[in-house]
């Protein structure tokens, strides 16, 4: 097969996903904006939202670059030349893992900023199309959404598609399956920035909301994204950059990471089918190509699904239900072109089963994040048992509430964990079955690979939901803000309901591709040392393996673990230091307004001072986000250069080993913490909305005198709720990028650690 038409095919469905995520912009942006009060609103937000991501990326450069000159160093100067490196010099192979890189990097931070300049622009114009039509903000939401997911999977996708062809026509390389060793740093680069992205947008964005939600709800007694709390702006701001920007960066990275590693694998097995005589009819180059051509094809079926998206005329059918039937459209789609392209790709004439088996890999995927849906689902939406017995919990306070949140939490990491394990252990073993158990051939680690890409086949659907919630988010406080009449909030709070189901499932989703991503990185980890040792030369059937019961594996493996916990109390406790600023100067704006049944009564002529909460959230996010993110670059590379001292002699792979011991543990840990995290802190946010509904009393109770009084019932809840903020919002979907760097650091750094 010609590599050539392959690549031509892939880089022209990604810039076609360009150009309509372009168009979708355009239509989004033609859009009235509203009145004047609305604008005041929106530009306060995008000030602060574009303010807040210069700085951000500013500070995440300056770490690249140091990181980028290390990389080089590294690769360059200190480890030397090896007669089996994938190119000619050392300096050769450090330029080329140094420039993929940066260029992740730096596509990353494009796709991160541009996917939020979008959505920053379409709150406004969905808030005033609520004025009017229900299904008109709605199809704005997605589109806006649609953008930012687009924009992700296309970036990945072209950066992928075209660093290989740079590499191709430009390097010294020989053998084009060693292609994809060379740039591993593509995913690293991605990884680098979506931690920053996601753990500085995440401490922004729970800080302001803690704050605004402690003394606006709780002390002051007034409704959410009520204009007179001074931290509503800093929280709907802190709604884009940390679930706009963040999970951006967080999707970017587990398509681009994803890819690159389906490609290491898929080179390995091609060529090992063909020495044996069961070669793939399109060749070692089809296979490799794999990835990439089912990834294009993906964004086709996304866009057919965000353009399926609408209400019924009489705007009675239930948002949600018009998203899913696009998601479902995007889904069908993707799976036909799925088995087309295992059909085509992945046949092979001595092997005639081998296709449908891997397609059923793929499929397997695609049910796998189904299921998490569900689950996510039943643990985090009040009609379900686990959040209403943390409703029930608030009645005896706040203690109580916690208590139950903690046992949700806890309970909800079984059923995806049993999950995981099925949809691993059917796609190795229908994989493996894929060939003749007599030929040697084992193609259950690509039958895992091609599961994780079935799951991100719908990636851009999935992402345009993301971001379809912080839009409807803003949109709501707009509408707020700007004092419309009831009845459109009452539309804006139907999408917003609907945006914060999406954005809960979106985390399920995104720590159950990072699962299953994880698991195909460490096997490329694995088989890239393999090649980078030189072993292979000498000893044609060694196997590496990973004994837990050495002594220096497990301590990596026990540091591993150690790193998510660290990791957590890091990205908790700066929410918790820059909430503290908050609050204390919300207190201090309202300290002299007299209050009744200890609710404070508001001059009508009261204006807070939004900048001031800004400005605090702003420094403290990007001042906590350093620590806690070079302690998860750092460590891994600490273990593999200091551990190779318990090397017993130059061949020893000890040192690999207790990385490999580190990764494996860590990446266990670390998905169940996030599951943790993300459906307790879903649990907790959805326990206050049933109170808010209506449930055990609501926000107020009617006093003998007919006035209103706090429900303490609700402030029980609203308690609970800011626990779970920084868990569900900050450290949990953080974890999910921890798990993927870990991987991609220790697949590029493979080589400096044998």
């Amino acid at each position: 097969m010609d590599q050539t038409l392959l690549l031509g095919l892939v880089i022209i469905i990604s810039v076609l996903g360009l150009l309509t995520a372009y168009m979708l912009a355009g239509w989004v942006l033609k859009k009235d904006v509203g009145s004047m009060a609305m604008q005041q609103i929106s530009n306060a937000i995008k000030e602060g939202a574009e303010a807040f991501l210069r700085r951000q990326n500013k500070t995440i450069a300056m770490l690249a670059l140091l990181f980028a000159f290390i990389l080089f160093l590294g690769y360059g100067f200190i480890r030397g030349h090896r007669g089996f490196d994938p190119v000619g010099s050392s300096l050769e192979l450090a330029f080329w893992i140094t420039l993929s890189f940066i260029f992740g990097a730096a596509c990353s931070v494009f796709a991160g900023y541009m996917g939020m300049w979008v959505s920053i622009r379409s709150n406004i114009r969905t808030a005033h199309a609520a004025l009017s039509s229900l299904n008109d903000a709605l199809r704005i939401a997605l589109r806006g959404g649609a953008v930012s997911g687009l924009l992700v999977v296309a970036m990945s996708l072209l950066g992928v598609g075209g660093l290989y062809a740079l590499v191709n026509a430009t390097s010294s390389i020989q053998d084009i399956t060693k292609i994809p060793l060379l740039i591993v740093g593509y995913g690293f680069g991605a990884s680098f920035v979506a931690l920053f992205a996601q753990l500085g947008g995440g401490i922004y964005t729970k800080a302001a909301d803690v704050g605004a939600d402690l003394v606006g709800k709780v002390e002051a007694g007034i409704p959410e994204d009520d204009p007179r709390n001074p931290a509503v702006i800093a929280d709907l701001v802190g709604d884009n950059v940390g679930d706009c920007a963040g999970r951006g960066a967080d999707l970017f990275e587990s398509t681009a990471a994803e890819n690159i590693g389906a490609m290491i694998l898929g080179a390995t097995l091609a060529a090992h089918a063909e020495k044996t005589g069961l070669g793939f009819s399109v060749g070692v180059v089809g296979v490799m190509m794999f990835p990439l051509v089912a990834r294009a094809f993906g964004i086709i079926a996304s866009v057919v699904g965000i353009l399926m998206v609408k209400m019924d005329r009489e705007e009675k059918m239930d948002p949600m239900e018009a998203l899913n039937r696009g998601y479902y459209v995007a889904v069908v789609l993707a799976m036909i072109a799925f088995g087309g392209c295992t059909y085509w790709l992945l046949s092979s004439p001595q092997a005639p089963s081998a296709w449908w088996h891997f397609f059923l890999c793929g499929i397997m995927g695609v049910l796998t994040s189904v299921a998490f849906v569900y689950i996510t689902q039943y643990y985090t939406e009040y009609k379900y048992r686990p959040v209403k017995l943390i409703a029930e919990a608030s009645k005896t306070g706040p203690a109580t509430n916690i208590i139950a949140g903690i046992g949700v939490g806890f309970e909800c990491t079984a059923l995806p964990a049993i999950v995981m394990g099925i949809a691993l252990l059917f796609s190795y073993y229908m994989g493996k079955s894929a060939f003749p158990s007599e030929s040697g051939v084992n193609g259950g680690l690509f039958g895992t690979a091609v599961a994780t890409m079935g799951m991100l086949a719908t990636a851009a659907f999935i992402l345009a939901m993301d971001t379809f919630g912080p839009i409807t988010d803003n949109a709501g406080g707009i509408v707020e803000m700007s004092q419309q009449p009831e009845n459109v909030r009452k539309k804006t709070d139907r999408l917003d309901a609907v945006g914060n189901t999406t954005k809960a499932l979106t985390k399920g989703y995104a720590v159950g591709s990072a699962a299953l991503a994880a698991f195909l990185l460490f096997q490329a980890y694995m088989d890239e040392v393999v090649q980078y040792s030189g072993i292979m030369q000498t000893n044609p059937t060694f196997e590496f393996t990973v004994n837990l019961a050495k002594p220096v594996v497990f301590v990596g493996g026990l540091l591993g673990a150690m790193l998510v916990f660290l990791f957590s109390a890091f990205a908790i406790r700066a929410v918790g230091r820059a909430a503290q600023a908050i609050i204390e100067e919300v207190r201090r704006q309202y300290a002299k307004l007299p209050r009744e049944h200890d609710i404070i009564q508001f001059p009508p002529d009261f204006k807070p001072e939004y900048g001031s909460c800004v400005d605090i959230v702003t420094r403290s996010a990007l001042r906590q986000m350093v620590v806690p993110g070079l302690l998860v670059v750092l460590m891994p590379v600490a273990v593999g250069l200091l551990f190779k001292v318990f090397k017993e002699n130059p061949t020893d792979l000890i040192s690999a080993e207790a990385v490999a011991g580190f990764l494996m543990i860590g990446t266990i840990v670390g998905i169940l913490m996030a599951l943790f995290l993300n459906n307790s802190g879903g649990a907790w946010d959805n326990a206050k909305k049933y109170i808010e509904a209506g449930a055990h009393g609501g926000k107020y109770l009617t006093m003998p005198d007919g006035k209103k009084s706090k429900n303490p019932v609700h402030g029980a809840a609203v308690v609970g709720d800011t626990v779970g903020d920084p868990c569900k919002d900050t450290a949990g979907p953080s974890l999910h990028v921890l798990i993927k760097l870990l991987s991609t650091i220790t697949l590029v750094l493979a080589p400096l650690f044998i």
